[in-house]
C-alpha cells in the first residue's frame, strides 16, 4: 500500500516540476487572454522541433513567456528533461540584455553559463558558418512593434537566409502585433533601399506578426528556409497589446511601453531629419513633435482641423533632457491616439509634417537642408526616396504622401492573405 507521505511527496515532486515549466500558473496573476508561441515551445507538437539537438536562441528581454519567464532561462531549467543542448545565444541590437544604445555595436562573449552569445549587431549582422556549426536548430524570440524599419525583424531574415544555406530550421515564436492585425499603412520599401533598418517590401505599417513576416518573406523572397511558427493562442488581429492581458517588456531603450509602439509610426520617420524633436530624449518617446519656434495653439489647431482618424492632438510644452533641443523648451503638440484600429499610423505622420511645413515653411526647409547628411538614412526609414522628393519639391505634400504606392499596397495585401495565421 502506498503511504500518504508517498503521496504528498510524489505530488510535492509534480508541482516543483509544473512551477519550474512555468505550466502552473500563480493564482495571484489571472491567466492573459493570450497564450505566447514562447509557452508552447514544450507541447507534444513542437518538441520534436528540439529534442536531440543544439540549439540556438534569437532574443533579448522582450523574449519572455506570457508569466515572465525568460525563454533562455527556460530553455536551459528544461535541457535535460527534453533532452535537448541550448548550446549558443544570438543578440540583436541593444545587446542580450538590452542595455546597449541605438546603434552601437557589441562583440561576441560568454553568459554566466558559459554559453556563448554571438553578436548580430557588431562586425556581422548575419550569423557567419563558425557560428552556425555550433547548432542544430534556431529559435528566434524577441517582441516586434509592428512598423517595418526595426532591426530586430530584419536580425531574423538575415538569420533565415544564412541559415538556409546550411540546412538549419528556424523556429519562431510567435508574438502580437501590438498596433493590431489589420492595420497596413504607409508606402513600400524599394530593393536598392534594403538594409538592416527595412529589408522586406511591405507598407511601414503591415499588420501582422513576427511569424506571418517570416512566413511571408520565406515564400515571396523564396529564402527556402525549413521554417517553423509556433503560433499563439487566443490572439485576435483586432487586438492592441494592451487586449491580449499580456505584460509588456521594452523591445529597445525608446520603446517602453506596449502604446509606445503605436506612436513610433506617426513621429519615427520625420525624426531622423531631427528638424523638430520628438519626445526621444524626454519622458514620452514618439509622442509628440516639438520645437522653440512653434506655436503650440496654431499647429494643434490646424492638425484638428483636419479631424483625422482616431487621433486627437493637444498642445504641449516640454524641455527635452537630451537629444534634439535638448534642455530647451519645446512648443508643440501631444498626439493621442483614440482608436488604435481608425488611426492610421504614417498617414497621420504625413499630416504632421504637411502642417509643420506649411505653417513654418523657412524652418522646415532650413532643418531639411541641415540634415542632408541624413537624407540616406531617412530615405532607407521611409523605404523609398520619393518621401524626401516630396517633401523637397511639393508646397501641398499630405495627399501626394498618403497616396503614395496605392496600386503596389493593393497587390501587398493580396499576396498578404496567404501568410496570414490568424483570421480575420
Amino acid at each position: 500500500m502506498i503511504s500518504c507521505r508517498s503521496i504528498n511527496i510524489a505530488l510535492l515532486v509534480l508541482l516543483l516540476f509544473l512551477y519550474q515549466s512555468n505550466i502552473l500558473f500563480s493564482s495571484l496573476h489571472a491567466a492573459p487572454k493570450v497564450t505566447l508561441g514562447s509557452d508552447r515551445i514544450f507541447e507534444k507538437d513542437f518538441l520534436p522541433l528540439i529534442a536531440k539537438k543544439r540549439v540556438g536562441l534569437v532574443t533579448n528581454p522582450s523574449g519572455v513567456n506570457s508569466h515572465l519567464a525568460s525563454t533562455a532561462d527556460t530553455l536551459k531549467l528544461n535541457a535535460k528533461m527534453f533532452d535537448y543542448t541550448l548550446a549558443a545565444l544570438f543578440a540583436p541590437e541593444h545587446g542580450i540584455k538590452g542595455e546597449l544604445i541605438g546603434e552601437e555595436r557589441f562583440q561576441d562573449s560568454k553568459d554566466a553559463d558559459g554559453i556563448p552569445i554571438f553578436s548580430l549587431h557588431g562586425k556581422t549582422f548575419r550569423p557567419t558558418k563558425d557560428m552556425l556549426e555550433k547548432v542544430d536548430v534556431i529559435i528566434y524570440d524577441i517582441q516586434d512593434i509592428g512598423s517595418r524599419s526595426y532591426t530586430f525583424a530584419t536580425t531574423l531574415f538575415y538569420v533565415m537566409e544564412e541559415a538556409a544555406k546550411y540546412k538549419i530550421p528556424v523556429v519562431v515564436l510567435d508574438r502580437p502585433n501590438p498596433i493590431n492585425g489589420v492595420t497596413v499603412d504607409g508606402p513600400l520599401l524599394k530593393k536598392e533601399l534594403q538594409s538592416i533598418v527595412g529589408y522586406l517590401n511591405t507598407p511601414y505599417c503591415h499588420g501582422m506578426t513576427i511569424g506571418e513576416l517570416a512566413q511571408y518573406f520565406n515564400g515571396e523572397y523564396s529564402v527556402g528556409c525549413n521554417l517553423h511558427v509556433i503560433p499563439m493562442r487566443g490572439w485576435q488581429r483586432t487586438m492592441s497589446f494592451k487586449d491580449t492581458d499580456l505584460q509588456w517588456i521594452p523591445t529597445s531603450p525608446h520603446i517602453p511601453e506596449a502604446d509606445t509602439a503605436l506612436y513610433y509610426p506617426i513621429t519615427g520617420i520625420l525624426g531622423e531629419l531631427s528638424i523638430v524633436s520628438i519626445g526621444v530624449g524626454y519622458t514620452l518617446p514618439f509622442q509628440m513633435i516639438g520645437a522653440p519656434w512653434i506655436d503650440a495653439d496654431k499647429f494643434a489647431e490646424a492638425l484638428n482641423k483636419q479631424q483625422f482618424p482616431g487621433v486627437y492632438f493637444i498642445p504641449w510644452h516640454y524641455k527635452p533632457f537630451y537629444g534634439r533641443f535638448a534642455h530647451e523648451v519645446c512648443h508643440g503638440v501631444l498626439v493621442r491616439v483614440q482608436d488604435h484600429l481608425k488611426f492610421l499610423p504614417v498617414s497621420t505622420q504625413f499630416l504632421l509634417i504637411g502642417i509643420l511645413k506649411n505653417l513654418y515653411p523657412d524652418e522646415f526647409a532650413k532643418g531639411i537642408a541641415e540634415a542632408k547628411n541624413r537624407h540616406a538614412m531617412f530615405s532607407k526609414v521611409s523605404g523609398t526616396d520619393e518621401v524626401l522628393n516630396i517633401l523637397l519639391h511639393e508646397k501641398h505634400i499630405v495627399w501626394p504622401l498618403r497616396s503614395l504606392h496605392a496600386d503596389e499596397k493593393k497587390a501587398f495585401m493580396t499576396k498578404r492573405a496567404k501568410y496570414l495565421i490568424y483570421p480575420s
